[in-house]
């Protein structure tokens, strides 16, 4: 009786070993390309380098920014606390919630 194909049929544990195979060469493979390449060790130079002369309207733009970034800095913080505070607003809602919870199983048991 002849069948739409001249390939003789495998069976499906042959199929499985072909395919734990080639995963786990891809695994392998990926394992291997995920490594760290090993440190490289860079030495000092011996000289120093001479320092940058600092000019007046460098180091102003300078402090101008420090300042600008400051403000930023305590508008973060100003915004934390205050994420913060709802926290523990909400945090100590849970907890009266959970004490509540507790009492009415009390309760019930002993209705």
């Amino acid at each position: 009786m002849w069948r739409g194909s001249t390939q003789p049929e495998r069976d499906e544990s042959t199929y499985m070993k072909t395919l734990l195979i080639l995963l786990s060469l891809a695994l392998a493979a990926q394992a291997a390309r995920a490594q760290s390449p090993t440190p490289v060790v860079i030495a000092q130079a011996a000289t120093a380098l001479p320092a940058a002369p600092v000019h007046p309207a460098q180091a102003a733009q300078d402090s101008s920014s420090a300042e600008a970034e400051i403000g930023l800095l305590e508008q973060m913080k100003a915004a934390n606390v205050e994420i913060l505070s709802k926290q523990k607003a909400a945090l100590e809602r849970l907890d009266e919630m959970q004490q509540a919870a507790e009492q009415l199983k009390i309760f019930a048991q002993r209705g």
